[in-house]
């Protein structure tokens, strides 16, 4: 049975991204509205006339108007019987190792409905927002798929709950006192809990250099790393890595890769401070301290943005270089970063390289937070922060086109999107596990026309006709959707543990194959082929005249869009790609 469902939602996020393509891809016909206001609420129920109103993030109540009108199910990153607004930052901070989702009916209460599904999930020691793209989104949709089968059988309430009903735990808002850190009593593990309950909003209050501000993206320092820094006093800041600043605790030291300055009370929402990497938000203290740069080879107990490894015996070797950056950002020194190691790995003696991306992110090309913040910087400007990124990502994308005496792969192990989906398909083959969303387009970005080669390489998996409706449809798009169309050329349905070693093991079988001299040669001549057709400078040179208007021209689209994404302003309306019902 097709449903019409309605989703609400404060944003349009990973979360929501991944329920509204696997609801549409069930079958039922699906609409999103944004929470900008109850009145709009009541609004999109009465013209969409939904048989489920369905809400994955929200930061305020159901109206009445509408949970007594149409059955409204909520989606709870807790498990059943947790209640309150700041669930997965409780489980993070007390590090609970087990979790949940709950979906329950919305009624005048605060998550305290009838439920009508749950499914658990091991938690693992990293971030809030790392669980949350992860093992809460893949929860919901269990949890979600449930109960929307439970509708669709024609019920208008919840199952009666198996045994027990689940204890009532109210969990009040994190206030920033109960994650406040004490870096002279702190421990190591400690110190990286409350850092990451934190993760993304609203960061851990502290101060760096007597400026009060929040501190995000922790990871810990080695000991190798602290040895040299044994006489540090806790909370010295001690050295710089990746744009990340070392920060001595009492028993160790964490790198601290993101801070956001504190507002003033009262601060105009659109001139408030955002996240920037810690070093560039404190660029003139931070040029004072060593840096402590590491090799693509290296121990894994130590923190770097970039990583290399190999397996396999010589004339079967594989190579793996990952790259690791924060919400898949590629700032023009991540993307100039990914160049080298790109040059280094390619000197290897290897047959195959795995292009693995970030665990959470693969990529979501350039970073539009480093460039609002050159808005700022005297002598500089968005639009050029802007045109030296994109040729930075095109450096990197032509270094994996050429490539050609090897085979290379994009492992996608989370989410990518605009610029990153096509550097994925700048390499020979792309892999993704089941659960990544991909978002192929650039245009919600203020109609960006976007470069990356992709005017080559889209065409290339889709023709041009399909190409040209890919980037129009502007929506997102599930890893086995994209495999079923040629966009990509697996997908991996099985659970996400494992995903990494499969790929190693399809990599080392494709290294060892007898035909792959052919392939290689057939991959050169194919390359030669098309260069003496038209030259990739071409692509590029075409490319970055649309883009060069994005970023200069007299249409400020582009520039508005960056900075309500970047101060994350509300919503004035819902796009119309996604309001079907308006």
């Amino acid at each position: 049975m097709s449903l019409r469902i309605l989703l609400l939602c404060h944003s349009f996020n990973s979360l929501s991204q991944r329920l509204f393509a696997e609801l549409r891809r069930a079958g039922h016909v699906v609409s999103v509205e944004l929470d900008i206001a109850d009145s709009v609420t009541e609004e999109a129920v009465t013209l969409f006339r939904p048989d489920l109103v369905l809400a994955p993030f929200l930061k305020r109540r159901i109206p009445a108007s509408v949970w007594q009108r149409v059955t409204c199910l909520v989606v709870h990153p807790g498990p059943p019987g947790d209640r309150g607004p700041s669930a997965l930052d409780w489980a993070v901070l007390r590090g609970e190792t087990q979790w949940g989702v709950t979906v329950l009916q919305a009624n005048g209460d605060f998550d305290a409905g009838p439920v009508w599904s749950h499914a658990a999930f091991r938690t693992r020691a990293t971030s809030k927002g790392s669980l949350y793209r992860r093992e809460v989104t893949q929860a919901a949709w269990q949890a979600v798929a449930e109960a929307v089968a439970h509708v669709e059988s024609g019920a208008r309430t919840a199952p009666p709950w198996p045994g027990p009903a689940p204890a009532d735990r109210w969990q009040p808002l994190m206030r920033q006192d109960e994650r406040a850190i004490d870096w002279a009593a702190d421990s190591t593990e400690r110190v990286l809990a409350k850092i990451r309950s934190a993760d993304g909003q609203p960061g851990v209050r502290d101060a760096l250099w007597g400026r009060p501000c929040y501190l995000g993206d922790a990871h810990p320092a080695s000991a190798t790393t602290m040895a040299a820094h044994a006489a540090a006093a806790p909370g010295e800041v001690l050295a710089v890595r990746d744009g990340a600043l070392l920060r001595r605790t009492r028993d160790g030291g964490v790198w601290i890769g993101q801070a956001r300055l504190a507002d003033p009370p009262d601060t105009d929402p659109a001139h408030r401070h955002f996240k920037q990497d810690a070093a560039a938000l404190f660029e003139d203290e931070a040029a004072r301290l060593p840096r402590r740069p590491v090799p693509l080879q290296r121990a894994d107990d130590e923190w770097g943005e970039l990583r290399y490894t190999e397996q396999g015996p010589a004339g079967a070797r594989v190579g793996c270089l990952s790259f690791d950056f924060y919400n898949g950002a590629m700032s023009t020194g991540r993307c100039q970063r990914l160049l080298d190691a790109l040059r280094q790995v390619c000197k290897r003696d290897t047959q195959v390289l795995l292009l693995f991306g970030g665990t959470d992110f693969f990529s979501n090309g350039i970073d539009l937070n480093s460039i609002e913040a050159a808005a700022h910087l005297p002598g500089d400007s968005a639009a050029d922060a802007s045109w030296r990124n994109i040729q930075a990502m095109d450096d990197a994308a032509l270094a994996i086109i050429g490539a050609t005496d090897r085979i290379t792969v994009s492992v996608l192990r989370g989410n990518a999107g605009a610029g990153g989906v096509f550097l994925a398909l700048a390499a020979d083959e792309v892999w993704a596990h089941r659960g990544v969303v991909l978002n192929p387009h650039y245009k919600n970005m203020g109609n960006l026309y976007g470069s990356e080669y992709w005017t080559y390489l889209l065409p290339r998996r889709l023709g041009d006709a399909g190409a040209r409706d890919l980037m129009a449809t502007r929506l997102p798009l599930l890893a086995d959707e994209a495999a079923r169309m040629g966009l990509i050329d697996h997908c991996d349905a099985q659970g996400r543990e494992g995903f990494e070693q499969r790929c190693l093991q399809r990599a080392r079988e494709m290294a060892g194959a007898y035909n792959l001299p052919k392939r290689l040669a057939a991959k050169q001549a194919t390359r030669e082929r098309d260069e003496a057709s038209r030259p990739l400078a071409l692509y590029r040179e075409q490319e970055l005249a649309r883009m060069h208007r994005n970023f200069y021209g007299f249409d400020p689209s582009y520039h508005v869009a960056r900075h309500h994404f970047v101060h994350k302003l509300p919503h004035a309306w819902t796009p119309r790609h996604l309001a079907l019902h308006r």
